[in-house]
């Protein structure tokens, strides 16, 4: 197991290394000036100049890669050409309230995604599997913006069951920080008033962000139980007599996990890095804001430090998913 873990950390070096040199070499291939796009149109040359000098764009592009990687490798992500912050802190800023919404997204399409893909396999062809399906292929081709600006409109405008686009509540400060995620922050705080707000204020962007993962989820629950449900071993448990409880759960579910857990890990390292639209609509904090805006005023080292990010973040979910796979599966090795 040991030897396993330190062979994917190795590659996830490489890996992330492969991943700052093309993020490096696409950004920087752009014909655009990014000591303009940060000055404005109205500052003149020797502006421009200094600027382009403070922060290494005159030099050429090998070096500036060379000095970013030296940065890199002393934990300095560099300084952002937008907000002159330095990135690890605008990252430390935004990173907590994606990280938060993605964790109640995948709560949610876990809590809707697996028994709708449970129901439909055992109930293969009859009406509930239908409806399950049809949530599959509705979830899965539904626009995240028309469902986000739909949700907005009916939940928060129509009906006023949910609050709007926020985090909180204006009337609502935010508890201490300690982990940056308000739920939590809130009940260390122990102020249920900001808890329940916060928690409010997250149910109409999580269920929107995990729409998609739990259609897809769905689907792969009940291909990969359909399956299972058809092997050799599921009916001679069941000719043993065990209860079709203990058939689903012991022998069933736990085979037929290992497809579902590698999609999920997939769907959480894609909802932690592209909830741009999600966060855009709902006027949510998070780093998906913050890379549009650096993206759009090519602020390349706050663009090179939200894709670290992005591939850390797949290297470790995909490394914890093939962790899982011995709890689900014994066979399985690491040697």
């Amino acid at each position: 197991m040991l030897i396993y873990i330190v062979r994917r950390l190795a590659l996830m070096v490489l890996v992330l290394w492969g991943v700052t040199l093309g993020a490096f070499l696409i950004s920087h291939a752009l014909p655009a000036d990014p000591a303009a796009a940060a000055m404005g149109n109205n500052a003149r040359e020797e502006q421009l100049a200094d600027f382009r000098e403070r922060n290494g764009l005159n030099k050429p592009l090998a070096t500036q890669y060379v000095i970013y990687m030296g940065q890199l490798l002393r934990g300095d992500m560099g300084t952002s050409l937008r907000t002159q912050n330095e990135i690890v802190d605008d990252l430390g800023a935004f990173f907590p309230a994606t990280l938060e919404l993605t964790l109640v997204a995948v709560v949610f399409a876990l809590l809707i995604g697996l028994p709708l893909g449970v129901i439909a396999a055992l109930y293969q062809g009859r009406p509930p599997d239908l409806l399950a399906r049809s949530f599959a292929v509705l979830g899965g081709a539904t626009p995240v913006y028309w469902l986000a600006i739909l949700a907005l409109t009916l939940f928060h405008e129509r009906l006023g069951w949910l609050p709007g686009p926020g985090r909180l509540d204006v009337y609502n400060l935010a508890p201490p920080t300690h982990t940056g995620l308000v739920l939590i922050d809130s009940l260390l705080a122990r102020d249920p008033a900001v808890f329940w707000d916060a928690l409010r204020h997250l149910i109409l962007p999580a269920l929107v962000l995990g729409a998609y993962s739990a259609a897809l989820l769905t689907r792969m629950t009940r291909s990969a139980l359909l399956e299972v449900l058809s092997q050799d071993y599921i009916r001679t448990a069941r000719s043993k007599g065990l209860t079709p409880a203990r058939v689903l759960v012991k022998h069933a579910v736990r085979n037929a996990a290992l497809p579902t857990l590698t999609v999920l890990g997939s769907l959480f390292g894609s909802l932690l890095t592209g909830a741009v639209l999600t966060e855009t609509i709902f006027s949510w904090p998070g780093i998906g804001g913050y890379a549009t805006t650096s993206a759009i005023s090519l602020d390349f080292p706050a663009v090179m430090g939200v894709t670290l990010i992005a591939g850390l973040a797949y290297s470790v979910v995909n490394l914890l998913v093939d962790l899982a796979y011995s709890f689900f599966d014994p066979r399985i090795s690491f040697s």
